[in-house]
């Protein structure tokens, strides 16, 4: 067999990989969605408060942000390939305890677990990508990216199909999908254990680019700014994802079924966006696509507090294809910048979004609950304007031609 068949089969059974990864983030971030898609259920079941489901959910968020960093860098000096179907695992735990819950206490302690479970799939997974990656570190990230929006804008269709009409106990349909993701994964830490020796990075694998050596206070720097943007971007972001069906149907009247369908045209643009984003960084850099996606979805974003319903959802698609293009190439850009501590930025960046979502949603709730909803798209519009810190980020890559 000839060198250049035996790379084509290669390349087939990594792109193999990173369509299993995709798939596996997909299940993993419907189990996250379906979560606050049935707070409304559990708490008029159970007669909960408000604090008591902010507490269910800071759970969640602290043990799936938190922890992610931390999973990161050890698994960066010590790594565990067979730690990703046991993420899963907790998370099944997670949901099938939730199915039974009927105290508060085991409420909180399944969405530990669920957030557990999170934690360890997100890192290792994405250490995962970029072994798999073939150099293509922007398409593989976008890749197993789209599977997990796919999965957040499917997660409260299933739970409104599914927990809402028939009850609590009806979460044991989806362990069936987590079963589905444990053997998945399974075979994805087959591959990773046979191809440890991918973790040692090559050198010129890096798309039309090759890296650039910074010094500490420059990196420093940039993964301050990078902190900024992953903000700015997951404010605004969640404005849209919490808020958006709130804000369609006290401007337009929309009903309730009504506001969900555009919600998910809006969720689809992000999971089309994201596609975009890893290629397109591959070929034109990481930096340029961090100025277009944050930077880029200004002018939308001031403009559509003062439009009527066919603008304000044609706007929604546009923001969220070009919004949801940054995380990738943030992260890519991260990892260039920290070489070697692939888990780790992994880690700190999902748990970052994770973080700046559950904060971000806070606080736009508050200013809902003392001003209206109206004034929380007049604020948040203002979010993406902090893509202009992205000129003061240092080059990470150069041309090949340039570096020749």
């Amino acid at each position: 067999m000839s060198h250049s068949a035996d790379n084509s089969l290669g390349q087939d059974a990594v792109l193999k990989v990173l369509l299993a990864l995709s798939a596996a983030h997909m299940l993993n971030d419907i189990f996250q969605a379906t979560l606050p898609a049935i707070y409304p259920l559990l708490k008029g079941s159970y007669h909960l408060t408000f604090t008591q489901i902010g507490l269910i959910s800071l759970t969640y968020q602290l043990t799936g942000s938190l922890l992610q960093p931390v999973v990161g860098y050890y698994t960066d000096r010590r790594p565990k390939p067979y730690s990703l179907p046991v993420g899963m695992t907790a998370t099944l735990c997670g949901m099938v305890l939730l199915s039974q819950a009927d105290t508060f206490l085991l409420m909180v302690l399944s969405a530990g677990l669920m957030g557990i479970g999170s934690s360890v799939f997100h890192p290792e997974a994405s250490r995962v990508a970029r072994m798999a990656s073939g150099g293509r570190h922007g398409f593989a990230q976008s890749l197993f990216q789209v599977g997990g929006n796919f999965g957040t804008s499917l997660g409260p269709l299933l739970a409104a199909a599914i927990v809402i009409p028939h009850g609590q106990a009806h979460i044991l349909w989806f362990t069936a999908l987590a079963l589905v993701g444990i053997l998945l994964l399974t075979r994805i830490s087959g591959w990773y254990q046979r191809n440890m020796h991918r973790l040692k990075s090559r050198p010129g694998a890096h798309g039309d680019f090759v890296p650039v050596k910074l010094g500490r206070n420059q990196v420093l720097l940039a993964l301050g700014i990078l902190v900024v943007l992953i903000f700015s971007k997951y404010f605004y972001l969640i404005s849209l994802t919490n808020y958006y069906t709130f804000y369609l149907m006290d401007k337009f009247g929309l009903s309730v079924q009504g506001s969900q369908i555009y919600l998910f045209v809006f969720l689809f643009a992000v999971a089309a966006g994201t596609i975009i984003g890893g290629p397109v960084g591959d070929r034109i850099g990481r930096k340029r696509v961090i100025w277009i996606s944050i930077l880029g979805v200004a002018p939308f974003s001031l403009l559509l507090p003062h439009l009527g319903l066919t603008g304000t959802v044609v706007l929604s698609v546009f923001i969220g294809l070009i919004l949801a293009s940054a995380f990738s190439a943030i992260l890519v850009y991260a990892q260039e910048l920290v070489p070697g501590n692939v888990g780790l930025i992994a880690g700190l960046f999902f748990g970052l979004a994770f973080g700046a979502a559950g904060i971000g949603s806070a606080l736009l709730g508050r200013l809902a609950d003392h001003t209206s909803i109206g004034m929380v798209f007049k604020v948040s519009a203002y979010f993406p304007l902090l893509g202009l810190l992205t000129a003061i980020l240092p080059e990470v890559e150069v041309r090949r031609s340039k570096a020749a």
